[in-house]
């Protein structure tokens, strides 16, 4: 089967193959890892060579093993609060969206509560004060990043509810909730997913940072912002927080490269101009 022109942009094949590996190395971290990552058995602060390619930490744990077993902590826990938003985001968004009034009224004026904080400041000041956990992080990110989903379903729902096929079902006796499900939800999910592809690298950053300030993963968990902050520790060992860093930084890439994708397989006119460039 052909792929969609979209597709077959480098920019998307390098964002497809980046997260594709990241994701078999989540998956088979304890057949790839060369070492225990949590073992303290390696010469301390080894630079990288032969035998710890990503060298070793001030405890002696080898780094490529610590950054395998890191994706298996940082991309699902990534996944699930993104898939978390939108599912809180946008349920409360389509309520505001489709029944208005109060309900509009309520959920908006608590969307735009959150956004009077800075994003970074709020999320800190609710995770210090559930305690540092990485279960506490994702609520704190989760916190601060289902208003954004609610603001942009309930925009589309506005755009959907009044097109004539929503209300012929309404006429027709149908209940809020099939309305919502049958005619609106499948109209409204292309934006969505777009922006929760996006996402995934700012949930990613988001949940780095709070460990990284002591906040999320604690050791001797091997999260890639808690190896980054044991790194700084050890400066002129640059190895030490320079590979974790690498690995947030591809997989922030590699989501935004498929975002963009997305969005331009999804937008017609888009595609339409890629397909017409490509001939």
């Amino acid at each position: 089967m052909k792929l969609p022109q979209a597709w077959r942009q480098p920019l998307a094949i390098v964002g497809g193959v980046v997260a594709l590996a990241w994701i078999v190395i989540a998956l088979a971290a304890p057949l790839l890892a060369p070492h225990d990552p949590l073992a303290q058995d390696l010469p301390r602060l080894a630079s990288p060579g032969p035998g710890h390619w990503f060298g070793t930490d001030q405890l002696g744990r080898d780094i490529l093993s610590r950054v395998m077993y890191g994706a298996r902590l940082s991309i699902p826990l990534t996944v699930l609060l993104v898939a978390l938003s939108v599912l809180v985001g946008g349920l409360l968004g389509a309520c505001a969206g489709y029944f208005g009034k109060w309900a509009d009224e309520t959920i908006m004026r608590f969307a735009d509560l959150v956004f009077a904080f800075p994003t970074v400041i709020l999320a800190m000041v609710v995770a210090a004060a559930l305690g540092a956990s990485l279960a506490n992080a994702v609520l704190a990110v989760l916190v601060v990043a289902w208003p954004a989903y609610a603001r942009v379903t309930r925009g589309l729902v506005l755009g959907v509810r009044e097109r004539e096929f929503v209300i012929s079902g309404r006429l027709l006796g149908f209940s809020a909730w099939r309305s919502l499900r049958v005619d609106v939800l499948p109209n409204i999910t292309g934006p969505i997913l777009v922006l929760a592809t996006l996402d995934i690298g700012t949930a990613l950053l988001l949940l780095s940072g709070l460990s990284f300030l002591g906040l999320g993963a604690k050791p001797p968990s091997p999260e890639w912002g808690a190896m980054v902050s044991a790194g700084v520790e050890v400066f002129d060992s640059w190895w030490v927080a320079t590979f974790p860093g690498l690995a947030i930084l591809s997989v922030v890439l590699a989501f935004n490269f498929l975002g963009d994708t997305l969005r331009d397989a999804l937008d017609p006119r888009t595609a339409r101009a890629i397909k017409e460039r490509a001939l």
